[in-house]
């Protein structure tokens, strides 16, 4: 089963939080704070932080941008991932990603399921990988960042987990750009 091994050194990840809305701001964005509060409580560093409107395009660049940064290691974001129209950020991730962390989906939803019920069904979170930079896009509810951080990025963004975790790989997620 997975635990923390005490022996080894944590290490910290610097995280870039998008929220995705076309009514937030600042002041009211519950779910982004709720990723910064954790992120920053688990001795990470916060990149960066932006809101973003519902557009396709506009969070695909952000994610570019961010992905293309040697000063972020992970991008989450928040909202987006519905059955509306204007749910357009799981489209922008695979837009972004070369490859696609498909269980990521598949366990946010089991943890959801315990939660919520079959409502977890609504929901497409998902996870991938840019440039050498991990990318998760969750439900834009406080309740679903919380679960996603608590019982899955926590983990898996904490080298010391075992018996393994995304920061151990994290070096070598874009090694194919620098093969000759």
């Amino acid at each position: 089963m997975s635990k923390i091994d005490e022996s080894k050194e944590f290490i910290a990840v610097r995280i870039a939080v998008l929220t995705v809305s076309d009514t937030r701001s600042v002041e009211d964005d519950r779910s982004g704070d709720v990723l910064v509060e954790r992120l920053t409580a688990a001795g990470h560093l916060l990149a960066d932080r932006k809101i973003i409107r519902d557009e396709r395009t506009e969070i695909a660049a952000q994610l570019r941008a961010w992905s293309a940064d040697p000063q972020i290691d992970v991008v989450i974001s928040t909202g987006g991932t519905g059955l509306t129209g204007r749910d357009v950020t799981v489209e922008a991730h695979r837009d972004v990603y070369e490859k696609e962390i498909d269980a990521f989906g598949t366990v946010f939803t089991i943890v959801s399921m315990q939660k919520i019920g079959t409502s977890a069904v609504q929901s497409r979170a998902t996870g991938g990988v840019a440039n050498g930079t991990y990318l998760f896009a969750l439900p834009g509810s406080p309740g679903a960042c919380k679960d996603a951080w608590d019982e899955i990025l926590s983990k898996q963004l904490d080298y010391r987990h075992k018996p393994c975790n995304f920061v151990e790989i994290l070096p070598r997620l874009d090694e194919h750009h620098r093969r000759k």
